[in-house]
């Protein structure tokens, strides 16, 4: 019952934080230069003044700003976000139709980073002041301080271009027949460099901060008893070093999973893979401002449910805290 009433107050928080956010990204694209009428205009070769308050009267934006910020609200309410003008389509079901190659794209890159970036942290710790640790240090600030961009960029020089070990772009060969299994395997070789470039930044961030806990935890009173009473080095660091240590990692992981879906856009960009992170880059050339709001509370609000499981998480990896 306890849980129940925290996932209940946590739910309704998260519903006013993406309403929020929703009121704060309606007022910064509309005040944004930029006319999607005029676009649509300049598509179609008309560009006449008659025409132009024809498409405004079309789509609602020849209304107040305050009236179509209530006309919004009220749609988002109902779980319905608008009218794409350059797709011509509803804005929920071209979310929907991407949203699952970026849950697949950020979920690879998410695994990919945490397991990694905690098995290098963990060895790191491990092996503190040798040449080993000042070697996983330094990959772990280079990836940390490389731009995403150039790292997708090198990437597809090196594996597509010079090794032609993995395809650069797409998330499967375009007209392809192939058996369900072939296909699963397609995938699975287009998601490699994508989820790996994209998992490689936040897993510098594990490295550093699984060490720099776990250096913290092996110097406390407990972890000295332990050692005491004669117990393995391997023991320790992996049933009671690394289980206390991981808990600030488990929190950040839990903030970051969110931000992977926002991060998505410049991989999902250069690597051209069909998900929202590119449907918004989209949405924001052909100033869609119904498209680019839609993607914004599908994002927003995958942020809020990441981390209301991650306090759930909390809790499965440590009983000692309270859920209240």
């Amino acid at each position: 019952m306890q849980t129940l009433r925290f996932l209940l107050w946590r739910v309704a928080k998260g519903i006013l934080v993406v309403l929020a956010i929703v009121i704060l990204d309606f007022a910064l694209i509309h005040l944004a230069p930029g006319d999607p009428a005029s676009v649509m205009a300049g598509e179609s070769g008309a560009t006449d003044e008659a025409f132009l308050q024809q498409l405004r009267a079309k789509f609602g934006l020849d209304q107040p700003l305050l009236t179509q910020l209530g006309l919004y609200l009220w749609g988002v309410v109902r779980l319905d976000l608008g009218f794409s003008y350059r797709q011509q389509m509803p804005v929920i079901e071209l979310v929907m139709n991407r949203l699952p190659a970026t849950l697949l794209l950020t979920g690879a890159a998410f695994a990919f980073s945490l397991t990694v970036g905690v098995a290098m942290g963990a060895w790191a710790a491990a092996n503190k002041g040798r040449p080993l640790d000042r070697l996983i240090t330094t990959i772990a600030l280079v990836f940390y301080a490389t731009p995403l961009f150039w790292m997708a960029l090198m990437a597809v020089l090196i594996f597509s271009v010079w090794l032609d070990w993995l395809p650069a772009f797409g998330m499967r060969e375009v007209g392809a027949n192939v058996s369900l299994m072939e296909g699963v395997l397609d995938v699975a070789r287009h998601l490699v460099l994508p989820a790996v470039t994209l998992g490689l930044f936040f897993m510098a961030v594990y490295v550093r901060m699984t060490r720099s806990s776990m250096i913290e935890v092996g110097r406390q009173d407990f972890i000295k008893t332990l050692r005491a009473k004669g117990l393995s080095e391997r023991v320790i660091l992996r049933r009671h070093v690394l289980r206390n240590a991981i808990l600030p990692v488990v929190s950040l992981a839990g903030i970051q999973a969110g931000q992977m879906v926002g991060g998505a856009v410049m991989t999902e960009t250069v690597f051209a893979w069909p998900g929202i992170g590119r449907l918004m880059y989209e949405a924001l050339i052909q100033r869609d401002y119904n498209l680019l709001l839609g993607v914004f509370v599908v994002s927003a609000a995958m942020v809020v449910v990441f981390n209301i499981l991650t306090d759930l998480v909390y809790r499965m990896v440590d009983p000692r805290i309270e859920v209240s």
